[in-house]
């Protein structure tokens, strides 16, 4: 996920200080992955110096120094081509997944053992997805759908991957 330009979609509602900002994308998109102020506070700066966010005077209270942020023209263009650019249809844990297979294999390792292991992480990760489902929230049940159809998707591949394990075994020590 691009944390710059989820910013600056956030700041496209309107102008936000920075520890809005971040409430706001823990709340959204931070689900186990909370942003630390300090990323929050960089990212700003960055956009600020790049033309796509600009800060405003300091506001003065009885707090730590506090600045509000206004998304420009150029920030609003970035959101929007972002936005409408289809994300990379590359999974990430796939291709970890097929570069542990094929290296246990090629060193005579039990490839079945990690699949089953990868097999039962993917199951136990499911049924707590499937809890958060339950809860009621509809971003959260988005979000959990999201992540069990794409282990879905992986749990086949395992499955697949097991089913040929004499043939890829071969394949790599030709």
């Amino acid at each position: 996920m691009s944390v710059p330009l989820t910013l600056l979609g956030l700041l496209e509602r309107g102008p936000s200080h920075g520890y809005d900002l971040k409430k706001d994308y823990d709340a959204y998109f931070g689900q186990g992955r909370p942003l630390r102020y300090s990323q929050v506070y960089a990212t700003l700066s960055r956009l600020a110096r790049d033309g796509k966010a600009v800060a405003g005077p300091v506001e003065q209270g009885g707090g730590p120094e506090r600045r509000r942020y206004v998304i420009t023209e150029v920030g609003a263009a970035d959101v929007e081509r972002w936005l409408t650019e289809p994300v990379s249809p590359e999974p990430d844990l796939q291709s970890e997944l097929f570069a542990k297979v094929v290296l246990a294999l090629m060193l005579d390792r039990p490839a079945s053992g990690y699949l089953d292991a990868q097999r039962a992480a993917h199951l136990q990760r499911m049924r707590e997805l499937t809890e958060l489902k339950r809860g009621g929230d509809p971003l959260d049940g988005l979000l959990a759908s999201h992540i069990i159809y794409r282990l879905e998707a992986d749990l086949r591949w395992i499955d697949h991957t097991a089913a040929r394990l004499g043939l890829l075994s071969r394949a790599v020590r030709r």
